[in-house]
């Protein structure tokens, strides 16, 4: 079919547009499907002017799946062999028959094309998150969720599932998938887990509102709020109010989400001006060499960013290292001819460009400069990435080769390593994780770097490519021991390990399904770490008289405050039995309610709410107010009836608010019960008389 289609994409982009035009007004079966040209042939300014490119392109916006349809005659990408695996599994998770009904279709449509989405970025190291990225992958999936919910009534996790289908698929051509298939199915089932559950509280929630409602519109602030605060999506509100006759106050929703995306753009705003280009030459960098170099502006511009300005200058050779792989960008300062200090406050790249950020530019930008990186600085997080491989090797090596690096940082102060696994690392893996590495400093293993190596050869050589790094037909290799770590990297590193001094981990957590994360901190950090911990444990010892088993004496210590506590609780426990027997004689019956306002002695709050607890089981139409100090501040509690909350309209947390202002304090709480806190005890009493006055209205 595409051998009518006959675009020269050496002629000018207009002349392109009239043959697209044409095509499409011929009717021809597949023009719609697969014409989507984006004619690439201006820049445009900061100015918003527009410069013709010196080469002008054609992208046609067609994929492997349009021509996967195309081949196979079919009228939809869904329709070709590509999708026909995943499409059967979803068919028969959840007992629906794709082709049947529209709204079926679609919803398959995005559960099939969605998870493949989020199961090969999960592959290539990318995990849900609420930024950036992570926030991408996090709303395609729980659109696919939201479907499946909608219109193929699956109320439990079903995404998951497909990630065995797809790893059979792709176990050729990505064997990505098949290696990390149990990683991937984790983490989507987590997000489906966490999602259906929002699910849930939003439709309850939208649920009181219908009933509630004495119109047929739903506020769009109310709207927003289930968005905004639950997660809820704005086009599921629609459909089930829908549903329930109810349409949106869409106006109001949309007039609160854009002053959302206004504060947000806003507080991540960043104007750019125009390069000025003073020298057109390519950017060499010699930081792995040296740290600090002569060198000349190439160009430079001005930035604005939360009202502050500053620049972004572009000079060669530099020595500055650009953040990627994990790594922090450099810091340091410029010095001019004249002896003028500008620092450089970061080094970013930006498409492949190395940049480096300014509060100021010299006064002469056409003059030499000297470009010096913060020597200590760059030490420090050399020390931080070559620890980080030998700590990779060791986890590969302690804990199994399963293990592949999810992300990582890498700065003067510290490093952070996440990684794939599956269970809680064991304290003794970790004391093995540790040793190993410190082994491995103690050996002063030489660093054996090789640059410009084909990536064939690199990976012969048994080399890990580092997540978050690009990596071209050249790189650069970083051995610590040919035996031990073989990564590519292009971060800065020690030159032999013994300058790391030691490595000290100092938190193993969880922070996905299937991902862990490692903190650690090496030389001066490890050790000012490690002398802190010994006088910490040596006031311990002192505080103690010095025993012999410090632990034994501390867990004594422990039991006997737990016998206490236990023996407290039971006391408390007693007080609140003859307490309530108290109030319950003493209540005050006023007219339809019964009327207790009391100040009791009681411990703490736990123990005044378990005791308006008890009272609202045993009283009815009850209205309770207690009064309490603890520690020298007041508390009030107010319980109501359920029937009072629905024939009197009472409401408690409405309630304690006033009662809040005679002890100087505020609360809140439910319509049945709240509480509240304040500084002056004194006002207890006054709050007991206008409870009263309450009750008696």
């Amino acid at each position: 079919p595409c051998s009518e289609i006959h675009i020269d994409i050496r002629t000018d982009a207009e002349k392109n547009k009239v043959a697209g035009e044409s095509l499409i007004n011929s009717g021809h079966p597949h023009v719609i499907e697969i014409w989507n040209l984006v004619f690439i042939e201006f820049n445009r300014a900061a100015d918003g002017k527009l410069e013709n490119l010196p080469q002008k392109h054609v992208d046609t916006g067609m994929g492997f799946e349009r021509l996967c349809m195309i081949v196979q005659n079919k009228l939809s990408n869904y329709d070709a062999d590509v999708f026909e695996s995943l499409i059967e599994k979803v068919e028969q998770l959840s007992g629906k028959t794709y082709g049947q009904d529209e709204n079926i279709n679609v919803a398959i449509r995005v559960a099939v094309d969605h998870v493949r989405a989020v199961a090969f970025s999960i592959a290539d190291g990318q995990l849900p998150a609420n930024v950036k990225a992570g926030y991408v992958i996090r709303r395609i999936l729980r659109r696919s969720v939201r479907y499946g919910y909608t219109h193929l009534g699956m109320q439990t996790p079903f995404l998951y599932e497909l990630v065995s289908v797809l790893a059979d698929d792709f176990k050729d051509i990505f064997q990505e998938i098949e290696s990390q298939k149990d990683l991937i199915s984790k983490v989507i089932k987590e997000e489906e887990v966490s999602f259906l559950k929002t699910l849930e509280v939003g439709l309850k929630r939208l649920d009181e509102v219908i009933h509630k409602s004495k119109g047929k519109v739903i506020d769009g602030n109310i709207a927003f709020e289930l968005y905004d605060t639950y997660g809820f999506p704005f086009d599921l509100t629609q459909l089930i109010a829908k549903e329930n006759g109810f349409t949106i106050d869409e106006k109001v929703f949309d007039e609160e989400m854009s002053k959302q995306k206004d504060r947000a753009r806003q507080a991540t705003k960043v104007e750019t001006g125009d390069w000025y280009v003073i020298k057109d030459a390519e950017v060499e960098f010699v930081g792995y060499d040296q740290h600090e170099s002569e060198a000349e502006i190439l160009k430079y511009r001005k930035i604005k960013s939360k009202s502050k300005e500053g620049y972004q200058i572009v000079f060669s050779p530099t020595p500055f290292y650009a953040e990627s792989g994990g790594q922090v960008g450099d810091t340091g300062y410029l010095e001019t001819e004249t002896g003028e200090k500008i620092s450089i406050l970061d080094t970013q790249k930006e498409n492949n460009l190395i940049v480096h950020f300014t509060d100021k530019i010299p006064e002469k930008v056409d003059a030499k400069i000297k470009a010096v990186v913060n020597y200590d600085k760059r030490v420090l997080t050399a020390n931080n990435h070559s620890a980080t491989h030998l700590l990779h090797a060791a986890l590969r090596s302690v804990i199994g080769d399963h293990v592949q690096q999810k992300g990582s940082l890498v700065n003067a102060d510290h490093l952070r390593f996440d990684f794939s696994h599956f269970q809680k690392v064991t304290d003794d893996e970790l004391k093995e994780i540790e040793r190993t590495v410190n082994k491995k400093i103690r050996e002063n293993i030489q660093l054996d770097e090789k640059r410009e190596v084909p990536f064939d050869d690199a990976v012969e050589l048994g080399a890990t490519a580092l997540f978050g790094e690009k990596y071209g037909d050249k790189v650069r290799v970083i051995i610590f021991d040919p035996e031990y770590s073989i990564e590519l990297c292009g971060g800065i590193h020690v030159n032999s390990t013994g300058q790391i001094g030691q490595c000290k981990i100092i938190s193993e957590s969880a922070i996905a399904a299937g991902v862990r994360r490692i903190e650690a901190i090496t030389a001066d950090k490890a050790e000012d770490y490690i002398n802190t911990e010994l006088e910490t444990l040596t006031s311990i010892k002192e505080a103690f008289k010095n025993p012999n088993d410090l632990l034994e004496r501390v867990n004594s210590l422990i039991k006997k405050n737990n016998d206490l506590q236990k023996e407290l609780e039971g006391f408390t426990k007693n007080k609140i039995g003859t307490l309530k027997e108290s109030l319950i004689n003493n209540c005050k019956d006023k007219g339809d309610i019964n009327f207790i306002a009391e100040i009791v002695d009681l411990p703490d709050s736990e123990a005044v709410k378990s005791l308006s607890f008890d009272l609202k089981r045993q009283v009815d139409n009850l209205f309770l107010v207690l009064g309490a100090k603890f520690n020298g501040k007041a508390h009030i509690s107010v319980m109501l009836s359920d029937n009072l909350v629905k024939d009197k309209g009472w409401k408690a947390n409405e309630i304690i608010k006033e009662l809040a202002s005679e002890i100087q304090g505020g609360g809140g709480g439910q319509a049945f019960f709240a509480s509240a806190g304040g500084k002056d005890p004194g006002g207890l009493q006054s709050a007991m008389d206008k409870a009263r006055k309450i009750a008696e209205a």
